[in-house]
C-alpha cells in the first residue's frame, strides 16, 4: 500500500480461512484497490481443499491445467467450506492457467521448469498486469479494482470441456476477450456465475446430477456478487424470481445475501424448493433472478451509483421419488477445521493431521454421492438439527463421521422416527481413544498455545448416547486390517468396535489388529453364552437390526467412504446397508443365521468418555446453543425448533467443563479437578460404566426405557444376565417394592437424578442362581 502497488501475487496458502490477522490484512489490501492473485492450492484431486487467501471472494483464485487443457491432478478443488454446515460453498477457483512443467528463469542464470498452482498464479498475475497496462493511466483509478478485474477475467474466460465448475471456475483466461470487456468498461455490479444451467453436465456438477422435486430440502446455490462500482455496496431491494413461463411458479426461491458488500464482493444464495403442488410435475423450469446494487457516490459524483444484476436460472424437475429412494445426509453434526482441531480419520496418514475437507457430500464424499446417484437414489443434505426433517419422507438417514453432540430433542425424535415412522438409520463411526488424542497435542507457534483434539475421528460418546435407546454402543478400540465378506475385500482403517448390541440383531466380527495403546486398556468381555464367547475372539464391527417399524445398521469405520485417504472403498457394503434400511432387503450373507444374536452382546469394559479438559462448546453447534432450524431446511420450519417440537428455551450443556476457566485460546487444554478416581466412584454401582451423569441417564435405562423397543428383548422375561445383575443392584441400592402386585409410582434417586418407574412387574429371573426376583422396567422418566 505504501509503494502504490497495483497487482500482488501470493503463491502461498493454507487451510485456515479463520486466521483473522492474515484474512483481515488481505481485506485491507484489496480494500485499498490492490488486485490480489493467489494460488488455489496443490491438494487435489480432492474436493474441498481450497487454500486461503485464494478462496476469498475479493481475491482472484487460480487453479492449474496442463498443456492438454486438463485439470492438473494436484490442483485443489472447490467448493469453499466457510459456509458449512448451514449453507453451501462458493465457486472456486475463479480461473485456471497452465501449471505443469512451466518454464521460467532461475534466480542465477538459465531456465528451469516448475509445476503447481504456485506457477499458474503468476501467469494470471501477468495477464492482469497486461490488462492494467492497456487502460489509460488517467482512467485506471476510476475503472480498475479487484471486482472489475475479476469481472473481466471470468466473463472473458473460455470454458473447458469436461471439468466441472468447482474444478475450473470460469475456465481459462482469454486475454483478448478480457481486454474487450475492459476497453469500454463502465462501473457496474454483476453476479458470478451469471447463468445457472442445471441441465448442463458435467459443468454444473453436482446440481446437474440430481433434479429438484417437491418435498425435498432446499437446493442452495451460493453465487458471488462482484461490485465494480465501489469498495462498499448494498443490495437495494430484495432479489426477485421471474419465471419465463407459468410453470415456473411451481418453483419457490428464497434468498439470503450480504448485508454489506465489502470489500468489492458479497454473496447471493438461492434457496430453491419445488412447491407441493408440483409433486407430479416433470420438466424444465427457467427464468431470471434480478437484484439491484448501489454504492455511495464516487469522488466528483453527486448521486450514488446503482446497477441491476440479472442471473439466468434453468433447472430440471421430476416427480417426487418414492420414500425408499430418498436418503438424507446429516451435515449438521460435523465439526471441521478451522477452527476446531479435529484429527484425521486414518491414523496411518502422517502428512495430513487435520480433518479439513468439509466432510460434505460434494467435497471429500463426492464419489459416494455419484455412486448413490448412479444406483438410483436421491440424496439430500441436512445442515440443521434432526428435528428439522420429516422422517416420513425418507427411507434412510445417513450419518457418517460425525463429531458434534446431540440435543435431547434430537435423540427422542430419532428414536420415534425409527420405531414409529419406519426410518432407516445407517451410522458409520470412527476411532475414539482419549489417550491417543492427548498424545496428538502440539504447540502451535502462530497462536502461542497448546492445541489438543476436541474429539477422535468421530464423537463416540455422543453417538453412543444417540444409539442408547436401541441398545447399541461403540467401544474405544482402534482397529485396522483387511477382511472380506463373500469375496468383497475391505480395509478397516483406524475404526472402532461395537461393544453393545441387542438380541435378534445380526453382528459381524473379524480378526483385526488392535492399536497397542488401546489393547492394554481392554478387558475381557462379559460373555453370557457360547455364542458371545465365540464373538469375543473377534472384533465386532458391523451390526444390523430391525427396531419397531424401522431398521438400523452400524459400522465402525468411515474411511472406506471418504475420498480423502481411502485405501479400499466399501460402496458395495453401503448399497446393501441402504437396501436394508430403506427397503428391508436382507442380503443372504449379511443376514446369515450364523451372525444372528440369540442374546444381547454387552462387553464389560469402560465405554468411551468425553474429554473434560477441552472447551467443546466453542466449536459445537449444539453445546450452549439454541435448537433452531436454519435456512438450509424446509421453508416452513425456518427459525423454528422443527417438526413436533415445543419451545423449551433450554440449551444443551456438558456439565464436566468449567466455563469459568475458559481460555482466550480455544483449543488450549484446561486443568480440571475431574479425576479417574472420581469417575471410578461414580461407576461402582453399575456394570455399564460411563463418563458422568450426562451419560448415565441413558446407558442402561435408554436400552430398556420404552415398551415398544424393550419388548423385543424382554421375551422371555430374563433376556440377559447383565440386565438381571443390573436390576439386582438397583434393588439393593434403592429398596425396590417387594409386593407381588404391580408397583406404581416407584421413584428413587440415583446418580444425581430422580428416576420414576411408571410401570414395573415383579419377575423371577432364572438365568442367575437362586431365581433372584427382579423388576421388568418398561417405562422410566
Amino acid at each position: 500500500m505504501a509503494t502504490g502497488m497495483d497487482v500482488l501475487n501470493l503463491s502461498i496458502g493454507g487451510p485456515d480461512y479463520l486466521d483473522l490477522p492474515f484474512v483481515e490484512k488481505v481485506w485491507e489490501l484489496t480494500a485499498n484497490n490492490i488486485i490480489m492473485v493467489s494460488a488455489i492450492g496443490n491438494d487435489g484431486p480432492l474436493y474441498g481443499t481450497l487454500n486461503n487467501p485464494a478462496d476469498q471472494s475479493d481475491v482472484i483464485g487460480v487453479g492449474g491445467i496442463d498443456y492438454n487443457n486438463h485439470i492438473a491432478s494436484f490442483s485443489s478443488r472447490g467448493m469453499t467450506t466457510w459456509e458449512l454446515p448451514h449453507g453451501y460453498g462458493r465457486v472456486k477457483p475463479d480461473v485456471v492457467a497452465y501449471s505443469r512443467d512451466i518454464m521460467g528463469s532461475k534466480t542465477s542464470t538459465g531456465c528451469k521448469t516448475l509445476s503447481g498452482t504456485s506457477v499458474a498464479s503468476p501467469v494470471v498475475a501477468g495477464v492482469v498486469c497486461l490488462l492494467v497496462s492497456v487502460i489509460p493511466e488517467d482512467k485506471r483509478k476510476s475503472i480498475l479494482n479487484p471486482a472489475s478485474m475479476k469481472q473481466a477475467l471470468v466473463e472473458g474466460a473460455s470454458k473447458l470441456v469436461g471439468p466441472n465448475i468447482y474444478e475450473q471456475g470460469a475456465g481459462k483466461p482469454d486475454l483478448w476477450q478480457s481486454y474487450e470487456i475492459l476497453k469500454n468498461y463502465q462501473p457496474r455490479a454483476s453476479v458470478f456465475p451469471n447463468m445457472l444451467d442445471f441441465t448442463d453436465c458435467p459443468y454444473f456438477w453436482p446440481f446437474c446430477r440430481q433434479p429438484l422435486y417437491a418435498g425435498a430440502m432446499p437446493v442452495v446455490f451460493n453465487a458471488t456478487i462482484l461490485n465494480g462500482m465501489g469498495v462498499i455496496g448494498y443490495v437495494k431491494d430484495p432479489p426477485v424470481w421471474q419465471p419465463s413461463e407459468d410453470v415456473g411458479n411451481l418453483l419457490s426461491v428464497h434468498f439470503t445475501y450480504s448485508d454489506t458488500i465489502w470489500p468489492w464482493t458479497g454473496y447471493l444464495a438461492l434457496h430453491m424448493q419445488v412447491k407441493d403442488e408440483g409433486s407430479q410435475f416433470s420438466g424444465i423450469i427457467s427464468g431470471n433472478v434480478t437484484l439491484s446494487i448501489y454504492s455511495p457516490a464516487a469522488e466528483g459524483e453527486s448521486s450514488p451509483r446503482s446497477s441491476t444484476c440479472v442471473l439466468y436460472l434453468k433447472i430440471r424437475v421430476v416427480q417426487t421419488p418414492v420414500r425408499s429412494r430418498r436418503i438424507l445426509w446429516d451435515q449438521f453434526h460435523n465439526i471441521k477445521y478451522p477452527s476446531g482441531y479435529v484429527p484425521r480419520d486414518s491414523l496411518n496418514v502422517n502428512n495430513d493431521i487435520l480433518d479439513w475437507h468439509g466432510d460434505h457430500l460434494h467435497t471429500n464424499f463426492h464419489i459416494l454421492f455419484n455412486m448413490l446417484r448412479d444406483a438410483g437414489y436421491y440424496i439430500e443434505t441436512l445442515g440443521s438439527p434432526l428435528t428439522c426433517f420429516d422422517a416420513s419422507n425418507y427411507g434412510t438417514l445417513l450419518m457418517v463421521d460425525l463429531e458434534d453432540e446431540y440435543f435431547s430433542e434430537e435423540i427422542q425424535k430419532l428414536r420415534d422416527d425409527v420405531v414409529h415412522k419406519g426410518l432407516g438409520l445407517a451410522v458409520f463411526a470412527e476411532w475414539y481413544h482419549v489417550d491417543t488424542m492427548v498424545k496428538m497435542t502440539f504447540f502451535d507457534e502462530n497462536t502461542r498455545s497448546w492445541w489438543s483434539p476436541l474429539t477422535g475421528g468421530a464423537n463416540i460418546p455422543a453417538l453412543n448416547e444417540l444409539l442408547a435407546p436401541f441398545g447399541i454402543a461403540f467401544g474405544d478400540k482402534i482397529l485396522s486390517g483387511d477382511f472380506s465378506i463373500n469375496g468383497e475385500q475391505s480395509h478397516y482403517a483406524s475404526g472402532t468396535d461395537i461393544v453393545q448390541f441387542p438380541a435378534g440383531g445380526f453382528l459381524h466380527g473379524f480378526e483385526l489388529q488392535e492399536d497397542p495403546k488401546t489393547a492394554q486398556n481392554s478387558s475381557t468381555p462379559d460373555t453370557q453364552n457360547s455364542q458371545s464367547q465365540e464373538k469375543s475372539k473377534l472384533s465386532s464391527i458391523l451390526g444390523m437390526l430391525e427396531v419397531g417399524e424401522g431398521r438400523i445398521a452400524v459400522y465402525g469405520d468411515s474411511n472406506c467412504l471418504d475420498s480423502s485417504h481411502m485405501v479400499t472403498n466399501c460402496y458395495w457394503l453401503l448399497r446393501k446397508i441402504v437396501e436394508f434400511a430403506a427397503n428391508r432387503v436382507r442380503d443372504p450373507v449379511l443376514f446369515s443365521e450364523a451372525t444372528r444374536l440369540e442374546f444381547p452382546v454387552y462387553e464389560n469394559i469402560q465405554k468411551p468418555l468425553r474429554r473434560p479438559d477441552v472447551n467443546f462448546s466453542m466449536f459445537s453447534s449444539v453445546i450452549g446453543k439454541e435448537l433452531i432450524c436454519h435456512q438450509d431446511s424446509r421453508f416452513e420450519v425456518w427459525g423454528t425448533k422443527g417438526y413436533g417440537i415445543q419451545p423449551t428455551g433450554t440449551t444443551r450443556k456438558l456439565p464436566e467443563y468449567q466455563k469459568k476457566e475458559v481460555s482466550s485460546s480455544p483449543n488450549r487444554l484446561i486443568k480440571s479437578s475431574y479425576s479417574r478416581q472420581d469417575e471410578a466412584g461414580l461407576q461402582k454401582s453399575l456394570l455399564a460404566p460411563s463418563a458422568n451423569k450426562f451419560d448415565d441417564k441413558r446407558d442402561y435405562f435408554g436400552f430398556i426405557s420404552h415398551e415398544e423397543v424393550a419388548s423385543q428383548w424382554m421375551v422371555p422375561a430374563c433376556f440377559a444376565v447383565t440386565t438381571c445383575v443390573m436390576v439386582r443392584q438397583l434393588q439393593s441400592a434403592t429398596k425396590a417394592p417387594s409386593t407381588k402386585e404391580r408397583a406404581l409410582n416407584w421413584s428413587f434417586d440415583k446418580f444425581g437424578v430422580t428416576w420414576k418407574v411408571v410401570w414395573s412387574q415383579r419377575r423371577s429371573c432364572s438365568c442367575v442362581s437362586g431365581h433372584l426376583p427382579w423388576y421388568m422396567i418398561t417405562g422410566i422418566h
